[in-house]
């Protein structure tokens, strides 16, 4: 990844929580960047100082995990980080800091720091809140979002059809992820999409894995034309029920076909 400082206003969050445009929005929409590295740029606030080396490690780092270059209990040698970025072991050991309250890395005493492995238990707990939280977060946009609003869903969804379509599952993933991101921003409560962020971006290696599976991509397309046609309706329950369906149909795809790579 290659960075440079980015000029402009700075932003903030609309009352829907929505960027503004600014010099954030600016930085997430420059090319260069992989979907993976503006996600982790978005959850964790750092677009601004993208500039900093400290934040290219830190989504390149990121990055990597989730989609699968680095691997659980993979070692992260920090001396290598710093040689391949120029600069101080510093910098390095601050991303990696960052990355392990985020739940992505494991650092021990005396042990290099490594990819972290989540347990088959705290994958099971994280899955059934983002269910519940995707169910809140259907019923509110049912019940509180405009109708031109949803378009921004439907963008979204024609986006991700068009991916599968090409047969990129790589692609396919980070139009996923961005439709629910919409979705968290369209239902406008900000501590719910702050958990989903906080909880989410600890399961997106396993769900990038688990949408690798046969047959889950044409699954998911269907699931999320389901789920939209739902909002169009304005059928509350009708939604938060196929919201819960998703979340639990991907818990288990990464129960059984996925899960045993990562637990140990």
């Amino acid at each position: 990844m290659t960075g440079g400082s980015v000029t402009g206003d700075g932003a903030g969050p609309d009352e829907d929580g929505a960027v503004r445009p600014g010099r954030a929005r600016a930085v997430l929409d420059r090319p260069g960047l992989t979907a993976g590295e503006r996600e982790i740029l978005r959850v964790l606030g750092r677009a601004e100082d993208i500039g900093s080396v400290g934040a290219q490690i830190l989504v390149s780092v990121g990055a990597s995990i989730v989609e699968g270059r680095l691997k659980p209990g993979d070692d992260l040698n920090s001396v290598e980080l710093a040689r391949r970025f120029h600069s101080s072991r510093t910098p390095v050991r601050e991303a990696l800091a960052t990355l392990e309250r985020e739940g992505l890395v494991e650092i021990a005493a005396r042990k290099r720091p490594r990819v972290r492995t989540l347990g088959i238990d705290e994958v099971r707990e994280i899955y059934e809140l983002r269910a519940e939280l995707y169910a809140l977060v259907s019923r509110r946009i049912v019940r509180h979002c405009p109708d031109e609003r949803l378009d921004e869903l439907r963008e979204a969804q024609a986006d991700l059809e068009a991916a599968a379509a090409d047969g990129d599952v790589e692609r396919y993933f980070w139009h996923v992820v961005g439709f629910r991101t919409t979705e968290a921003r369209l239902a406008a409560n900000e501590t719910v999409r702050g958990v989903l962020d906080s909880v989410g971006i600890r399961t997106l290696q396993l769900r990038h894995l688990s949408l690798s599976l046969p047959g889950r991509v044409e699954t998911s397309v269907g699931d999320h034309r389901r789920l939209l046609q739902a909002y169009t309706e304005r059928d509350a329950d009708l939604a938060a029920a196929l919201n819960r369906s998703i979340v639990r149909r991907g818990l288990a795809a990464v129960e059984g076909s996925v899960l045993s790579g990562f637990s140990g």
